[in-house]
């Protein structure tokens, strides 16, 4: 299992000023973000056994994270 933050931050070094731009000026893009934190900071600590969970659980969870960071990146993409 990989230990990586998978922060936004860091995901699009590039991206780092429009993202806090768009989470002041788009209400979905908030939501987004914050979802994908919440789901982060679960991964993360399946991950270091904090809040230990089934495989398949974790699994679903990282699929659940992705396809927000696909979202994310569209809107980044296309701003």
């Amino acid at each position: 299992m990989s230990h990586t933050p998978h922060e936004l931050a860091e995901e699009f070094p590039d991206k780092v000023q429009q993202i806090r731009d768009l989470k002041l000026s788009d209400a979905h893009f908030a939501r987004l973000y914050d979802e994908y934190h919440a789901l982060n900071r679960q991964v993360r600590q399946a991950e270091a056994n904090v809040n230990p969970m089934e495989a398949l659980a974790e699994v679903q969870l990282r699929k659940q994270r992705a396809s927000l960071k696909d979202e994310i990146w569209g809107i980044l993409s296309q701003a």
